[in-house]
């Protein structure tokens, strides 16, 4: 990688190349960006995993850049087309599209109107007239090419000729190209229109039937909506500016002084534009405007991802979790408090008053017997009225009643790794046991399922799917590692996930685990096959060993730290356990004097917080929540209501929010705040709880719409 992208990148991000060419490093030596982030502040001057993330990103679409720019030096040499003009050219250009440009009139072609002109001896004709001499008259010229053996039998033939020459050089002006990039982006107007006999069975997308808007205005998601109508046939989609002015703006290229050439050039200027360049443009434009919008959605289902993964834990209690149904009954699973199945069965809330009194004696029973903590109730059909079962049972007030959205649940319980946990139960245990982990520690079951069906993005089935994965992977990636994984209690799935291990590390530290027992040291894990010397420096700091004798097992204090920490307690005549548990003798402890060639005043501030605080969950305390009780249906709702809701998705035009009626209001983004704001990310996030207002509710299509806006003092208001 040359220093000149170095340079771009720190351009870009406001930092120093040096930064750039340390993180560059590193990651070519195999560190991950979890691992460059937090113990090597000192390599990369403190940069973020934002930052990281992105300076990777741009090194890996730098690198793509430079292999494209060799291939077409590569195939332009071979055809003995590479000047030092066009080297030097190709060396300069700073863009994909530039460089394309550059490539496209070297470019191998297909058999084109302009190749069977020149085939026709005709390009010497196209020069002359494009070269717009005021003494060339064009029809006398086209008659020296008339000839019978070349197939130009009159001189509006050679004439026609000249000018599909003409038009394929207009078409490959790398000027002009650029400049009608810009003219597109700027001018052109988007049209959707209802494709033929297609109304009633693509009535979702009725909305962009006859839809109009400048480019420059189009939402993300409208234009993602309107690309899934055409994709699946109910929509017709036109991308272009006026053509009147957009081929004026072409001829202010050409224009000479007025001549008897300039109206064949007219004409095959005209002719590029209309049979050349608007498609070709138009398909760059539609692929500029998806990327961005790709982008933007990508970057929202990331942003709500984070924020359920790192949602509240209930921890390590012991919890009774339910299922509910209707016609099946409830599956209720009891869990211990490493969420282990203990005992599972199916209770029936709203049947007979015989099977009523059978179901509250088998819970009760449960709950005396595993000492139940807390119970978890899938948000799903028959939620509200099992919630309410339960609530009517006037349990202990500390066993708290919980809803907990289930979304993905039953994707986890068909899937490979719940038939490997649980290859004796069905798939309705598997989901209860879910339901109840997902309460006592969100991070470690949602990690178990495919992001996309979490049900928190926004058309992510419509976007790139690699580039989606990649995205969703860095946030998974980024909140295990944040929070730290014990690894005597962790599954595969969520092992798989910390620095430097992956799918089959994960695996055989389960498999040795179960083999030889709990680790009792991180040093032990040197131990585990195939976990070499690098991928131990990767892990290590993000795993965490309870109850190991070295309390620095316990924490993020890397055992690459542990001589400093050791020294730190020698010089302060006192052990380790001591500089843990003592503030009074941490403040005493000089930082300066452990800086050393690789450890710096960043790494030392980290290790002394993360002394005062060993493997401090760094989510918030989890806080019980309850929707309003007596609103069950979307039929309960009234204009009006001011209901507690919790957040469930937050795109670009609203959030959705659940009350607790199975069925997800919706707050437009101008109904989230007094004020306005472009962005809903910025008053709210997935899994916030807030206070909303109903406005309308149309139960045929089942749809809700909320405020949060203030109609009178108190709403409006987040509760947090």
């Amino acid at each position: 990688m040359s220093q000149e992208h170095f340079s771009k990148i720190a351009d870009e991000l406001k930092i120093n190349p040096v930064q750039v060419m340390s993180v560059a490093q590193l990651l070519e030596e195999g560190g991950t960006v979890p691992f460059i982030a937090r113990y090597r502040k000192e390599r990369t001057g403190s940069l973020d995993e934002v930052a990281i993330q992105t300076i990777r990103d741009r090194l890996e679409q730098f690198a793509e850049f430079d292999k494209r720019r060799e291939a077409i030096v590569k195939s332009l040499s071979e055809r003995e087309l590479l000047s030092d003009e066009l080297s030097a050219k190709i060396n300069k250009a700073e863009t994909i599209n530039a460089l394309e440009d550059i490539y496209l009139p070297f470019k191998p072609k297909k058999r084109t109107r302009a190749t069977i002109a020149r085939d026709k001896n005709l390009e010497p004709l196209a020069r002359e007239i494009f070269a717009q001499n005021v003494n060339l008259n064009p029809a006398e010229a086209a008659s020296a090419f008339i000839n019978n053996e070349t197939g130009v039998n009159s001189c509006e033939e050679a004439l026609q000729g000249a000018r599909d020459i003409i038009a394929e050089w207009v078409s490959e002006n790398a000027e002009v190209r650029n400049s009608l990039r810009n003219f597109f982006l700027a001018e052109a107007v988007i049209s959707s229109k209802v494709a033929k006999d297609k109304e009633e069975e693509g009535s979702k997308f009725k909305d962009y039937f006859d839809w109009h808007e400048p480019v420059k205005n189009v939402a993300g998601h409208r234009l993602l909506a309107m690309l899934r109508g055409e994709n699946e046939g109910f929509l017709k989609i036109s991308i272009v500016p006026d053509s009147e002015r957009v081929i004026k703006a072409i001829q202010k290229f050409y224009r000479r002084e007025f001549c008897p050439s300039w109206e064949q050039v007219r004409e095959a200027i005209e002719d590029s534009y209309k049979r050349l360049l608007e498609p070709s443009i138009e398909n760059e434009t539609r692929k500029t405007l998806r990327e961005k919008a790709e982008v933007e959605a990508i970057n929202v289902f990331g942003i709500n991802l984070r924020e359920l993964l790192m949602a509240p834990a209930l921890g390590q209690k012991a919890v009774l979790a339910v299922d509910p149904g209707f016609r099946t009954g409830c599956k209720i699973v009891c869990l211990d408090p490493q969420g282990k199945l203990l005992e599972n069965s199916v209770i029936f809330v709203t049947r007979s008053e015989q099977a009523r009194e059978a179901s509250i004696k088998l819970v009760r029973q449960f709950i005396a017997k595993h000492n139940i903590q807390a119970i978890a109730i899938g948000n799903g059909t028959a939620s509200r009225e099992t919630e309410a079962f339960f609530r009517s049972l006037n349990l202990p007030a500390e066993i708290s009643i919980i809803m907990v959205n289930e979304s993905g649940a039953s994707v986890y319980s068909a899937s490979e790794a719940a038939r490997e946990e649980f290859p004796d139960e069905d798939i309705t245990v598997r989901g209860a046991v879910s339901i109840g982990r997902r309460l006592m520690d969100p991070l470690a079951e949602l990690v178990k399922i495919d992001p996309k069906a979490i049900g928190v993005g926004q058309y992510q089935h419509d976007v790139d799917q690699s580039r989606l994965k990649k995205n969703l992977d860095d946030v998974v990636i980024s909140c295990v590692n944040k929070v730290g994984v014990e690894v005597n209690t962790a599954s595969r799935q969520l092992l798989s996930y910390v620095s430097g291990l992956g799918q089959q590390l994960a695996k055989n530290i389960v498999a040795f685990r179960e083999e030889n027992g709990p680790f009792k040291s991180r040093a032990e894990l040197k131990k585990v096959p195939r976990l070499g010397p690098k991928a131990f420096e990767q892990a290590a700091g993000f795993l965490r060993i309870r109850g190991s004798k070295n309390p620095l097992d316990q924490s993020a204090v890397h055992p690459e730290s542990y001589e400093i920490v050791k020294k730190m307690a020698e010089d302060l005549n006192c052990s380790i356990a001591d500089l843990v548990s003592k503030p009074e003798i941490r403040k005493n402890i000089k930082l300066e004097k452990y800086i050393d060639e690789k450890t710096g005043l960043p790494t030392l501030r980290d290790i002394v917080e993360e002394l005062a605080k060993p493997g401090r969950d760094p989510r918030e305390k989890f806080e019980a929540f309850s929707f309003t009780e007596g609103i069950n249906e979307i039929k309960d709702l009234k204009v009006g209501m001011s209901l507690p809701g919790i957040i469930t998705n937050v795109t670009k035009f609203g959030a959705f929010v659940d009350i607790g009626v199975h069925q997800d209001g919706l707050v437009h983004v101008s109904h989230l705040c007094d004020r306005f704001i472009k962005d809903p990310a910025e008053v709210v996030k997935v899994q916030q709880k807030v206070m909303v207002r109903v406005i309308e509710v149309d139960i045929p299509r089942k749809r809700i719409a909320l405020s949060m806006k203030s109609e009178k003092k108190g709403y409006g208001t987040l509760v947090t």
